[in-house]
Order: structure tokens, then sequence, then C-alpha cells
């Protein structure tokens, strides 16, 4: 969330005025915000907000903004920036048009413009760059609801179904309704076609491109600047399986992506880690397996196991769930025409 903090209010000692007319000094410190993005080049967003209310005086300096003025109008300009903020939150940018909009009403909203509410149930998360993440498809939802009432799941499905991308969303909204105190996603780090020890780089930048869907989904939902610190701190932690071993993952959201290249003792391992208040969702494709000849998927044999098991759920994705280019839903009929 980007926090709207009140520092200091306080009433100058005007005669002849009663406690509502008289000025005040509120500074609002903005936090977890791009002061770049929010404040406009120059400071331009705040500058249009003065222009509508020339007897107060704001001032913008670093993440800081004081405004002096009534109390009348004390509380409008802050509506208006607690709206801009809840807009920058919820689309990752605001525009003069959205300042004007709100300073030009005769009654200053409470909360944006848009009747969007932030509960939608059909908004999962809302993305970067004016970016709003639903479900596209029935399965998909099907995913979002169970993951509200499973604390284990399995999302299985051919490529471009979209169901690691729902996952990573399903995982991100948890964080941000602070459900979860961190989120862990992980891959095995299975060789598709390629040798890891002749690629370049130490053990991460090998790896990295492994993982590299996963930071392109987490790119769309969170800010750059947050998602820098979240990585950091490790409040959002990115590793191959076998970082997993041994460790009790508490409040936390998992993910197991590419699962279908696990074999079981990597799988039961992995199903070993969940600890108390944590959620999981487990996704893979049977159809595009990794592992080498005559070795068995621990996503399928996880299947088979668990499948009788009270509170996991299993989602089914298939061709009509896929969001890629049209021809993907071809290409994976054609696929699975010629292997029958």
């Amino acid at each position: 969330m980007f926090n709207l903090v009140v520092v200091r209010t306080y009433a100058n000692r005007t005669k002849n005025l009663n406690e509502y007319q008289r000025l005040v000094e509120k500074i609002i410190t903005l936090e977890n915000v791009s002061l770049v993005e929010f404040l406009g080049v120059e400071n331009i967003h705040i500058k249009e907000v003065a222009a509508a209310f020339p007897r107060s005086k704001i001032v913008s300096r670093g993440n800081e903004i004081r405004i002096n003025g009534s109390v009348p109008e004390i509380m409008k300009i802050s509506s208006i920036v607690d709206s801009l903020l809840e807009r920058y939150q919820r689309y990752g940018k605001i525009t003069t048009e959205n300042i004007q909009d709100l300073v030009g009403s005769v009654e200053v909203p409470e909360k944006p413009t848009e009747k969007m509410s932030i509960d939608d149930d059909s908004v999962i998360v809302y993305g970067t760059k004016g970016l709003i993440i639903k479900a596209k498809t029935a399965n998909q939802q099907m995913m979002v609801d169970k993951a509200k009432h499973h604390d284990l799941m399995f999302a299985i499905g051919p490529a471009g179904t979209g169901k690691t991308y729902t996952a990573v969303a399903i995982a991100v909204k948890a964080l941000k309704n602070k459900e979860v105190k961190k989120i862990i996603i992980t891959r095995p780090a299975v060789e598709a076609g390629e040798n890891l020890g002749f690629l370049p780089g130490d053990l991460k930048e090998k790896i990295d491109p492994y993982l590299r869907p996963i930071y392109d989904a987490l790119d769309d939902m969170i800010m750059p600047d947050k998602l820098k610190f979240f990585i950091e701190n490790r409040i959002i932690e990115i590793a191959p399986l076998a970082y997993m071993r041994g460790r009790t993952l508490n409040n936390a959201f998992i993910l197991l992506d590419e699962a279908q290249n696990t074999t079981p003792m990597q799988m039961k391992m992995f199903l070993t880690r969940m600890g108390i208040a944590s959620k999981t969702i487990i996704t893979g494709d049977k159809t595009q397996m990794d592992l080498p000849k005559n070795q068995k998927s621990g996503l399928t044999d996880a299947i088979e196991i668990l499948k009788n098991v009270r509170d996991i759920c299993f989602v089914e994705l298939d061709g009509r769930d896929v969001v890629r280019h049209r021809l993907v839903r071809d290409i994976l009929a054609a696929y699975d025409k010629s292997s029958t």
C-alpha cells in the first residue's frame, strides 16, 4: 500500500477567526511511491493542484508535501492527494487530466472518479502502467476462486493457458492484502535441451533465464522500485527448487512452476516445506517434460497419490484457456492430434 502519513498539523494563533477558519499546516509524507511519477516532472502535478487553490500554499520537498491554508481547503487538498495516491496504487500512474477532473469537481470526491472498486472480485490485482489483471477464462477464474478456500492447489495445463501468470497474480494479491508476509517462487532447474555448465556467469546468472517468466509476470504487477525492495529484502524470493530443501516456509505464498520437471523425491520435498499460515500453488504441463528418459515426473506422481486427499484441489486448464497468440491454440490442437 502507499501510505499517506500526516506528520504534523497545527493552527496559527490568528485573532478573530474561529477554529474552523484558522490557518493550519499539514505535512503529507509519501512512502513507497516513485516521486517523479507521482509528483510529475518538475512537480507539475502538485503545481496543478496548487493552481486550483490560490489561497493556500502547497510546496513539495523531497517526499513531503506541505500544505498551508484554512481547514476547509486543507481537507479538500488532502482528499485530492489521497485520491491521487489511490489511483497511483491501482494504475501505476497519474495524469494532469486526472488532477483536473478532481479539482474541477464542485465536491471533491473521497475516492477516484473511476467506479472500479478495489474489492471487485473480477480483478485479481491492479498492475503497473494502468494494467488491470483479471482472470480471462473460466478455468483461470476457477483458480482464483479455489485459491480462496484451499491451501494447496495443482493447476495443470498446456503452454499459454495463463496458469503461471494467474498463480503469480493470486500470490501478489495475497501479499498486498497482508494475508501472507512473503512470496516464494521456485522452479526446477532442468536443462531443457541445453547444458547449464556451458552457460556464462555464476550460478545465479545461469539460473535466471529459467526464472525469467516469473520476473516478467512480477514486472506487470508491482512497481519497479517496490519490486526491487521486495526482492532485496527477501519479501519476494525467486529461487531454484534445490534451495528449498531443509526449509519450513511459514506465513508465505509458495509457487512451484514447471512442476512436471520435478522428480517424485523433489516433489515430496517441496510439498513438505509448507508451514503455518502458508498457501501453495503448483503449476505444470504434463505434455512438456524435460526429464531424462525413464524418469517419472513428480507432478504426475503427486496427482495420482494426492487425488483423494481432502482440501487439496486440482484445476485442469486446456486449449480453451490459451491467452497467447491465436495460433498457439491451433498449434496445441495439431500436436494433440498427431500424438493420438
